[in-house]
């Protein structure tokens, strides 16, 4: 297995570049796995392809205003962080960050950056809110920086970043001037603690998941912070090679019950994207008593066929917990039987994730179809259900 298997040509024209409107009136990418057929929908059309008694598992968690753009005190010169992971362990006050920087190369331990509201284009005579040090280089030496925020007398930080910063989009998204609120989705938590929004739950609607609770299937929520490896491609040839950034996780015991009941009735565990998929996932405990006897999801002839809570361990709760999972080929899933997800970037970690549950050869059968259908693409861009 190589990097280059999961790389694909994506025309930039396919890249969406604002949300569908409504959310849910995207088109939807349906692949079968037990035979590779595909069905080409639309994202409203998901629920002809849920059961009663099924769960689905979303991430609930909340983008922040994580992006910075400012000045350097010294030369007066644009510089920007991105938030990434809250380094208590460095400040128990939360002023420490991992983050990433741009420019890189300027941008060493000891540089000063100050921010105004309005960012960059704000007139000098505004008052600096917020301000941070560059404190050292990240230990893994991929361009991003530890850094020390300290807002302006009078502020708390949370207060500062929100008058200075703004949601990230991604870097392939150019031009949106639309609300930022189309890059969270509608059952998104109060609380602010992710670097990018978990995309594939951009599509639902607060209409649709009621309309889903009516026909009896399940719907509850976990939370991963999503951070720095969602930026990043797989650049070593051998991806076994990538080293993945922890992120922390949530798998709270009501969460642990509803898959345990879903699991014994025979039904299926579904998750809303990927980071739902690498809390679930993660949440799994070899060895852990198991909660019922192994149960086969439906569409598989045999229990050893399908994502099972078994006596070789189960799904236990987690709070405050952290992940560096990494899913490939080969790789076993043990709590999800179904994703919702988007149509991911060539070469990234999410290919591969994808392709651990259906196949590579699927997968990307799949993406040749939905680029010759002009499929929208990557965070504002199409869904495809992997059942």
């Amino acid at each position: 297995m190589r990097t280059d298997d999961f790389d694909y040509d994506l025309p930039d024209e396919l890249i969406a570049q604002a949300p569908a409107e409504p959310r849910d009136s995207c088109r939807l990418l349906v692949l079968h796995r037990s035979d590779g057929s595909l069905d080409d929908r639309h994202f409203t059309d998901i629920i002809d392809y849920l059961e009663p008694g099924d769960l689905l598992v979303a991430n609930k968690t909340r983008v922040m205003p994580a992006r910075l753009v400012g000045h350097k005190q010294d030369t007066g010169g644009v510089a920007e962080t991105l938030l990434l992971r809250r380094r208590e362990d460095k400040d128990p006050l939360g002023h420490v960050w991992e983050c990433l920087v741009n420019p890189g190369k300027r941008l060493k331990p000891g540089a000063v950056i100050e921010f105004r509201p309005g960012g960059p284009h704000a007139p000098s005579t505004a008052p600096v809110v917020l301000s941070c040090e560059i404190l050292d280089f990240l230990e893994d030496n991929k361009g991003g920086r530890l850094v020390r925020y300290e807002p302006a007398t009078g502020l708390t930080l949370d207060a500062a970043m929100h008058e200075a910063g703004r949601v990230p989009l991604p870097p392939y998204i150019k031009k949106y001037e639309g609300d930022p609120e189309k890059y969270q989705t509608v059952y998104a938590m109060h609380e602010e603690h992710s670097a990018a929004a978990p995309t594939a739950g951009l599509h639902f609607t607060s209409e649709l998941i009621q309309r889903i609770k009516d026909a009896g299937i399940g719907w509850t929520t976990v939370e991963l912070e999503v951070g720095i490896d969602t930026f990043r491609l797989v650049t070593e040839d051998d991806p076994t090679k990538h080293v993945m950034h922890t992120e922390r996780y949530h798998v709270p015991p009501e969460v642990v019950r509803a898959i345990h009941e879903t699991k014994a009735a025979g039904h299926r565990v579904i998750a809303v994207g990927t980071t739902a998929v690498r809390s679930l996932e993660s949440a799994w405990e070899a060895g852990a008593p198991a909660s019922q006897p192994p149960v086969c999801a439906r569409g598989f002839e045999h229990a050893a066929d399908s994502a099972l809570i078994t006596g070789k361990g189960d799904v236990v709760p987690r709070i405050d917990a952290t992940t560096n999972l990494y899913l490939m080929p080969g790789s076993t899933y043990h709590v999800i039987d179904v994703l919702i997800t988007n149509f991911h970037v060539p070469r990234s970690t999410l290919m591969m994730l994808v392709s651990a549950l259906a196949s590579r050869e699927q997968i990307m059968v799949a993406y040749q179809h939905a680029i010759e259908q002009h499929y929208r693409f990557l965070s504002f861009g199409d869904a495809m259900l992997i059942e």
